[in-house]
């Protein structure tokens, strides 16, 4: 058994932390891009969030309690990181005055783009699985894997931050306008590289 979840462990933490997931990486760089060290909590309840999120519908598929059409999942991945670059535009004047209701609003999208992410991890699960008779410890040793992996990115955002802005006085807000205008690039082609026939 320890054997199983270290292995599904490792397969959930690859699965994200991998360039050939770049996908779920670009996101987790845009949701952080607004944020620094010094808001560690802020990040911390992000973070959570988007995993709540994530965790529903990647148990929800895996155990075939909902379905989907896998095409428009891989459609709405990208989306999600484009709106996420829209909206980190939106924050560059008021960084400087985070409030509660944009920090709670964060937090909703969090979830919300979780949801959709946890519909695309579940499909590499899935394909993994076969007939395992410990799905259950599969899924959530799969789930804790993408969870470290995730906070990994999240911890080398940071660290890089740190270097731009402390040690070569990049600007905060030039900061966010590269990190959201690269991902928001991808994210576009990403978006127009789908089969829209499969889609609609």
């Amino acid at each position: 058994m320890a054997s199983t979840f270290f292995t599904y462990l490792q397969v959930g933490f690859h699965h994200i932390f991998n360039l050939q997931a770049y996908d779920h990486m670009v996101f987790v760089l845009a949701m952080c891009a607004v944020y620094s060290g010094s808001e560690w909590r802020r990040i911390l309840a992000l973070v959570t969030s988007f995993t709540l999120g994530h965790s529903v519908t990647l148990a929800l598929s895996t155990l075939e309690l909902i379905t989907f059409n896998t095409s428009l999942i891989e459609f709405l991945i990208p989306v999600t990181i484009l709106a996420t670059c829209l909206y980190n535009f939106t924050q560059l004047n008021i960084i400087k005055r985070k409030g509660s209701a944009v920090w709670c609003w964060n937090n909703v999208l969090a979830v919300t783009f979780g949801l959709i992410h946890g519909m695309g991890f579940s499909n590499y699960l899935k394909s993994l699985l076969g007939n395992g008779q410990n799905i259950v410890l599969e899924l959530f040793a799969f789930n804790v894997g993408i969870e470290l992996g995730q906070l990994l990115i999240v911890l080398l955002v940071l660290v890089l931050h740190f270097l731009l802005v402390r040690g070569f006085s990049v600007k905060k807000r030039d900061w966010v306008l590269g990190i959201s205008s690269a991902a928001g690039a991808i994210a576009l082609m990403l978006i127009l590289d789908q089969d829209f026939s499969a889609i609609f």
